[in-house]
């Protein structure tokens, strides 16, 4: 009789610590995202540095696109970004009157594209672009004119 008068408490010890310790590791992880895209975006996130750059490249391309082309002789071309294995991204026409102001612009963009290909181990298609061979104005748009749509 005595010894199970002393294995009830034991028992019913050892279940109030099961109970708890099951308790406390299924609440545990709440606060931690369940796959690592979801993790919040930071500074030193591959997605942040990407949406830097994509801000950069459209801030370039907006400031270009507002200019009104109805000249080709008054435009010109420039490589813009750079692949992994070498070469440009692609290549960016501007007007000649805003190149002082373009130009560090370009080189900024394509600095910065170097510097995350490093960073992140970034594989190109290592096609190499091929630089227009004219400009034409369209509409009031400028078109580069390549080989292949001329």
């Amino acid at each position: 009789m005595k010894k199970n008068l002393l294995y009830i408490p034991i028992v019913v010890l050892s279940t109030t610590i099961s109970l708890v310790s099951c308790n406390t590791s299924k609440n545990a992880n709440t606060n931690l995202p369940k796959d690592i895209s979801e993790r919040p975006v930071d500074e030193d996130s591959q997605k942040y540095d990407q949406a830097q750059l994509d801000r950069l490249k459209a801030s370039i391309e907006s400031e270009v696109s507002g200019e009104k082309c109805t000249d080709a002789n008054d435009w010109t071309f420039a490589p813009m970004g750079i692949k992994s294995c070498g070469g440009p991204q692609q290549y960016i026409a501007y007007p000649k009157k805003i190149e002082t102001r373009i130009l560090p612009r370009i080189k900024e963009y394509t600095d910065k594209v170097r510097i995350f290909n490093e960073k992140y181990n970034i594989m190109s298609d290592c096609i190499m672009v091929m630089p227009p061979t004219s400009l034409k104005c369209v509409n009031g748009k400028v078109r580069l004119i390549t080989p292949e749509n001329n």
